[in-house]
């Protein structure tokens, strides 16, 4: 019987829902039929989450990431090294201390994965404020495991699986050229390669999701794609040519640059199953209000399969059951699938 792939659950911010949520998850029988859930984590924080939503498990303290996981308790491995000062962090408020943690965590389960010890990463969501204060000055996940990875070349996709909002049979991706920056500086950002390069990592990933001629469309910068030249340049200068490049080296069908008020609901209906937005917002808001508790952070360019949900930390409701793990779970299932089809490859 081949095992089950080994995911690591890293606990993000230990201030905000993210323990919960993976509690949930771990405890969930779709994650646990599709993969060996692995905390990464202190286990009193752990025990903390498990009381807040008032389940009946135990923790397995492992003390390595590759030791055997007892079937009916969640497995958590603290990192040796790890900050030790984060079982009593106040809840619901940026610390210095949950800020070293989550970075820690990130850095303990990126490395193992490297080494194969698990077939990928699913992160709980940080606090960039946490992490700033700790000293550590990333924008996000994403930019961290790009560093720890040593890859320059990579990109954010939010994924949505098929379903009643989502037509395409395959799910449907959103990866952005640009990502956490300021809006003013993003048409100095945009480059016909950066373009290019986002319409290969999204063709590549839709493919590993079983979509054989992935049809990705490209947004514009500009309301109305620029009007002929009237509300800007970009189309015709940056984005035209990326598209014109992406259709004759992969010869798979790339339209754009097109309007994006109205490209995300033609993606939605199943024209498309992937699209190339040019900034965060852009992206982020249209597959939030399709659906937002099961859309999927995807970091698409590393060596390494890594997933998380796409909502933050929620310090408002922590505690107080209301965490919603859906979107944790669908990052895990994602992640599993993502391991398996990766097994198969090789």
């Amino acid at each position: 019987m081949i095992p089950l792939p080994q995911i690591a659950l890293t606990l993000g911010d230990v201030a905000g829902i993210g323990p919960e949520v993976v509690v949930r998850a771990c405890l969930d029988d779709r994650v646990r039929s599709a993969c060996q859930p692995i905390v990464v984590g202190h286990p009193d924080v752990v025990r903390r989450a498990i009381s807040f939503v008032d389940a009946q498990v135990d923790v397995a303290e492992l003390s390595q990431p590759d030791d055997q996981i007892p079937s009916d308790q969640i497995a958590c491995w603290n990192p040796p090294g790890s900050s030790s000062e984060v079982s009593d962090v106040p809840l619901g408020r940026n610390d210095r201390s949950a800020g070293q943690a989550a970075f820690d965590y990130l850095v303990a389960a990126t490395q193992e994965t490297l080494k194969g010890t698990f077939a990928a990463i699913t992160t709980a969501p940080l606090s960039k404020a946490a992490l700033h204060l700790a000293g550590h000055h990333y924008p996000g996940h994403t930019e961290i495991l790009a560093e720890l990875c040593g890859v320059t070349d990579f990109g954010m996709m939010l994924y949505l699986p098929s379903s009643n909002t989502v037509k395409s049979p395959y799910g449907l991706g959103v990866v952005h050229v640009t990502l956490h920056t300021s809006i003013r500086s993003v048409p100095d950002l945009i480059t016909t390669s950066g373009v290019l390069e986002k319409i290969e990592l999204i063709q590549n990933f839709m493919q590993r999701v079983g979509c054989p001629a992935p049809r990705v469309a490209v947004c514009a910068l500009n309301p109305h794609a620029g009007e002929e030249g009237l509300f800007g340049d970009e189309e015709a200068r940056l984005i035209a040519p990326a598209v014109h490049e992406a259709c004759e080296r992969s010869l798979l069908p790339v339209a754009g640059p097109l309007p994006a008020d109205t490209l995300f609901r033609r993606a939605a209906s199943g024209e498309f199953d992937a699209v190339v937005a040019m900034y965060h917002d852009q992206g982020h808001i249209a597959f939030k209000l399709i659906s937002f508790q099961n859309a999927v952070n995807v970091t698409l360019g590393l060596p390494i399969i890594r997933t998380s949900p796409s909502h933050g930390t929620a310090f408002d409701i922590v505690g107080r059951q209301a965490a919603d793990a859906s979107g944790m779970i669908g990052a895990i299932l994602v992640a599993a699938r993502l391991a398996v089809s990766e097994r198969h490859e090789k």
